[in-house]
């Protein structure tokens, strides 16, 4: 009976053992499970943080690239432009104007540059490099403050416009394009007045007056030209004048 009794307080202490094992066993598996539970919970957030970041950089980038940036960028970029087409329109301009020549006289648009007028002009006289004197030097310069066309020669009257006998061109001084003069710029015309001759008859003149060609004939008005130092020495049988061209040309200038 003792042994027994005994056999049944050891299976009961057994019994006792196996429960408290198992039930700390569920202790720790309770706790382990919250702290799994925290670390699956830390894990999440700490994976979802890089996310969240991701997102608020994505928003902070996009709000940057699309607002700030976006503006800011789009400001510099106006703001560069702005000079850039200025520069561009001053170039296009500075291109244009060299490449059209403003500084060497020809230049603007033949269609588009109006007929220069008498009042257009600056002429001056001076005399050829000879003695004695058989031919003056016409200069025409442009003193309007934009392109126009000088056309055909100069209509000159050695004396009264009214009476005065016309002085011919020369053929072969035409030249082939139409003449342009830009702002500032410079034609010549080379006339003889004389043969040099001591047995002809001339007459001296201080002044004479040059009008131009307008589109359909001769322009109104005319210029009135001092003559070179001394005067001229005159014949108008003989006189002629070349027309107007940029450049006087060996050959072609010379009668």
């Amino acid at each position: 009976m003792r042994t027994s009794h005994l056999r049944t307080a050891r299976a009961a202490r057994t019994a006792l053992l196996v429960a408290a094992v198992a039930a700390a066993s569920l202790g720790l598996t309770a706790c382990g499970g919250d702290d799994g539970a925290k670390d699956a919970g830390s894990a999440s957030q700490s994976a979802g943080a890089p996310a969240a970041s991701a997102t608020t950089g994505a928003t902070g980038t996009t709000g940057d690239t699309g607002t700030t940036g976006g503006t800011g960028a789009s400001g510099d970029a106006t703001a560069s432009a702005a000079p850039a087409a200025a520069k561009g329109s001053t170039g296009g301009t500075t291109g244009g104007t060299a490449s059209g020549g403003t500084e060497s006289g020809q230049g603007a648009s033949d269609a588009t540059a109006p007929v220069c007028a008498h009042g257009d002009v600056k002429i001056t006289a001076a005399k050829a490099d000879e003695v004695p004197t058989e031919h003056v030097v016409l200069t025409a310069t442009n003193t309007s403050g934009r392109a126009c066309r000088l056309l055909g020669h100069p209509l000159i009257a050695f004396g009264e416009i009214q009476t005065a006998k016309d002085v011919p061109p020369v053929a072969k001084s035409k030249p082939a394009a139409p003449v342009v003069l830009n702002p500032g710029a410079p034609a010549y015309a080379n006339v003889r007045v004389s043969n040099g001759g001591v047995h002809e008859d001339n007459k001296v003149v201080k002044e004479f007056n040059v009008n131009l060609f307008a589109a359909d004939g001769p322009a109104e008005g005319s210029v009135v030209v001092a003559a070179p130092a001394g005067g001229l020495a005159v014949d108008e049988a003989v006189a002629k004048t070349g027309y107007w061209t940029p450049e006087l040309r060996n050959g072609a200038d010379e009668f």
